[in-house]
């Protein structure tokens, strides 16, 4: 059965745990989709420490889709439960490789509505704080804001999470 949920929340909130406990209680395989790109040392350590909270659980499978989210999500079975951590990430990719972020959410979009099984996405909430200075910070705020819009509206569930506390948005 279909199931889309959507965890949002800010920085260090908790929303990817919260995610992966969603996921670990739909039936395995579980397939983690990772945004992120190890640039520096800082995202390194990020990184590995998502994976060393996963690899207890024993049953992911780790999918890296830096930019092309939809067609990963495509290639995977589309009843297997899926995990994508995170859409901001994977934004400010497109973002900073000159791609329109308009036409890659409405793949994303379409590439969700094809799945069949538990998908759960995280996105940071970044609306919340100050305008930014620059224009690029602007326009990711502006962006993320829409892609997060795009996401709720077609998502059977929305939490947002707060210093480790799950609110039920929708």
């Amino acid at each position: 059965m279909r199931s889309l949920h959507f965890v949002l929340g800010g920085a260090r909130s908790g929303k990817s745990r919260h995610a992966e406990r969603l996921i670990e209680a739909a039936p395995a395989p579980w397939h983690y989709i990772a945004t992120a790109q190890a640039f520096d040392d800082e995202m390194r350590e990020r990184i590995a420490m998502h994976r060393a909270r996963r690899k207890g659980a024993g049953a992911w499978q780790t999918h890296d889709a830096p930019l092309d989210l939809p067609g990963v999500l495509e290639k995977l079975p589309a009843r297997e439960t899926v995990l994508v951590d995170c859409l901001t990430l994977w934004l400010s990719n497109l973002m900073l490789n000159d791609h329109d972020p308009k036409p890659a959410a409405e793949k994303l979009v379409a590439a969700l509505a094809a799945r069949e099984g538990t998908t759960v996405l995280v996105s940071n909430e970044v609306g919340f704080g100050i305008v930014p200075e620059n224009a690029l910070a602007r326009r990711f705020r502006d962006e993320a804001g829409f892609l997060n819009q795009k996401i709720a509206a077609v998502a059977d569930s929305v939490t947002l999470v707060v210093a480790g506390l799950p609110m039920k948005v929708k």
